[in-house]
């Protein structure tokens, strides 16, 4: 390489003026900071001038304490010769490392929450913009107005990118890869850290989250899901724009620096996943952890579009590997909630043969999990790829099966048996009641739906035949094998003797039964029609028969106490968990 320029070139350098009376020959490259003789490259010297045209020194040809101004700037074409270049690479790097770190850091700052929640789609923002500015108890909202796009926030301005880009170049040039990637590297993970911090990411261990109450623990996780969110849909996407761009031809450089950068951060936000996945499971917590498995799931195009590089695989297996520990972990769950289903143990007995609070809290939880059907045919996708409708009807089978067996237990602890049943029937019926929705048919099936409505038609049944067959019994009158009774005096002391026994038997009855309940208000009144249609009919018909005899003798009303309508009107009491006068309203 020559040791002059080409004095051909000379005419095509925009130079600085001189820097020096002292030497007139010193000149300034003021785009590669190189100060060189016009007549030599061999003596050019660097000087590292100050921001916006501050002190520099000359050091050949210049006393060491001789300060000089430089005062304008000029181009210099001649930067991009080789020769000019070849001959000061070493020199010049540091310059360009230097103001490359210098640009960078002064262009890298934090991105404000609020910054990031205006590049959210309007139905994922907080409320206002003073609520949830610090990022710390944001609750998205679901409005369906505005923008539903996300807008990947600006992190450094677009005008300093290609600025950023040519020092890196320069640098890569010079063999300084390394320089560059650690510098880079180092500032952009420092910035993109102190940005999630501001956004109220925090790492939380498998022992903070089960210290947790339940209000806390559901609050920490929908504030994750938001986090998460921001920082893959915009943070990481954004920081992967601008690694591409100032990086751009430094791919196996680029790629590695977006996954150094982004490592630590990731790893920070999954590992509250991870901490949750692991933790003491209940069943209360399935809902707030479906949440989770649905937000990594949503962002599944994400993990494999920003860290499909190689250097970013361990990032995106670690999501990938959280999604399946978070879909273990639910179906873990559901198997633990119908083994503590069948073996809940509560002692209360419910005296009116009501709905028992385990069967509300079971039904109540069942139609929250209807709300996650697709996700739950998804989640049960990953453990049977070949049918999870199946797999799905048969948890919830397993589930009513461990009710119905619990319930089955409880019953027992009546003395009276027509209770037990209707107890168990009320049970049933609860669950089928809230399972007549088309969702809940398609969601458990309607075999098992129809299942639970002929077990409330058989104990409705079994409740009739222990209540009512006995009392029945009392208004027939078994005829001899001749036919009838012929000796009246027998026949009329056998009748009266079956109005004693019917009136003293109702009686019982209804002042026992209108103490039970029947909460549910077409449950109650097709028992009652159920009843009436059986009792009063026999009844018309034995006292439309017998009734004379009776009336026609000395105190009939002992003996005839009720008309039909006396036990129509009365039948209405029946199942109103109340205490009534039992007496016969004339």
């Amino acid at each position: 390489m020559s040791n002059v320029l080409d004095k051909t070139n000379l005419h095509e350098l925009s130079i600085a003026p001189k820097i020096s009376t002292h030497d007139e020959k010193l000149y300034e490259c003021t785009k590669c900071g190189i100060f060189f003789h016009r007549d030599s490259v061999e003596s050019a010297t660097e000087i590292n001038p100050h921001e916006n045209l501050g002190e520099v020194r000359a050091v050949e040809d210049k006393p060491n304490n001789d300060s000089i101004k430089v005062d304008e700037r000029g181009t210099c074409n001649v930067h991009f010769i080789d020769e000019h270049h070849g001959k000061v690479d070493g020199i010049n790097t540091e310059y360009d490392a230097s103001k490359f770190k210098q640009i960078l850091e002064n262009y890298s700052k934090l991105t404000e929450p609020n910054q990031l929640f205006e590049c959210l789609p309007s139905n994922l923002r907080p409320p206002s913009d003073d609520e949830g500015s610090d990022g710390k108890s944001h609750d998205p909202q679901s409005n369906g107005l505005g923008k539903t796009d996300y807008t990947v926030p600006t992190i450094i301005p677009p005008t300093v990118l290609p600025v950023l880009h040519d020092l890196a170049q320069q640098m890569v040039k010079a063999g300084h890869q390394q320089e560059l990637f650690k510098t880079y590297r180092d500032i952009r993970r420092a910035v993109l850290a102190q940005s999630l911090e501001k956004l109220g990411v925090e790492r939380h261990s498998k022992y903070d989250v089960e210290r947790m109450n339940q209000d806390v623990f559901e609050a920490k996780i929908m504030n994750w899901i938001h986090y998460i969110r921001i920082s893959v849909k915009l943070l990481f996407a954004a920081e992967k724009e601008i690694c591409h761009q100032i990086l751009d031809g430094v791919e196996p450089f680029r790629d590695q620096s977006f996954a150094e950068i982004t490592t630590i951060s990731f790893g920070m936000l999954l590992s509250f996943g991870y901490a949750i996945a692991i933790s003491r499971r209940s069943p209360e917590k399935v809902f707030v952890i479906l949440d989770m498995y649905e937000i990594m799931i949503e962002l599944q195009p994400e993990f494999e579009l920003i860290f499909g590089s190689k250097p970013c695989t361990e990032m995106k297996e670690d999501a990938l590997n959280l999604t399946k520990l978070l879909a273990q972990t639910v179906k873990e769950t559901i198997a633990d909630f119908e083994v503590a289903i069948e073996m809940d143990a509560t002692e209360t007995v419910v005296m009116d043969g009501s709905v028992h609070a385990l069967t509300s809290y079971v039904a109540r939880y069942v139609k929250f999990l209807f709300d996650y059907e697709p996700t739950l045919r998804q989640l049960f996708q990953e453990f049977n790829s070949n049918d999870p409708d199946t797999k799905l009807k048969s948890v919830m089978t397993g589930i009513m099966r461990a009710l119905r067996n619990n319930l089955d237990g409880k019953s027992r602890q009546f003395e009276d048996a027509a209770l037990t049943q209707l107890f168990l029937m009320n049970n049933v019926y609860y669950i089928v009641r809230n399972f007549r929705r088309e969702e809940a048919k398609n969601f458990l099936g309607d075999d098992l739906v129809q299942t639970h409505r002929r077990i409330v038609q058989q104990h409705a049944k079994q409740y009739q035949t222990i209540s009512w067959n006995k009392i029945l019994q009392c208004i027939t009158v078994q005829s001899s094998k001749s036919g009838l009774i012929k000796n009246e005096s027998i026949k009329k002391t056998l009748v009266k003797e079956k109005f004693k026994t019917f009136n003293s038997q109702f009686e019982e009855l209804h002042q026992r039964q209108c103490q039970w309940s029947v909460s549910d208000v077409e449950l109650r009144e097709s028992l009652r029609l159920a009843i009436a249609e059986v009792l009063l009919p026999a009844y018309g018909s034995f006292l439309k028969r017998f009734g004379p005899m009776i009336e026609s003798g000395k105190n009939s009303q002992k003996y005839i106490r009720f008309t039909p309508e006396d036990l129509e009107r009365m039948l209405n009491d029946f199942f109103q968990g109340k205490n009534l006068d039992v007496s016969p309203k004339r």
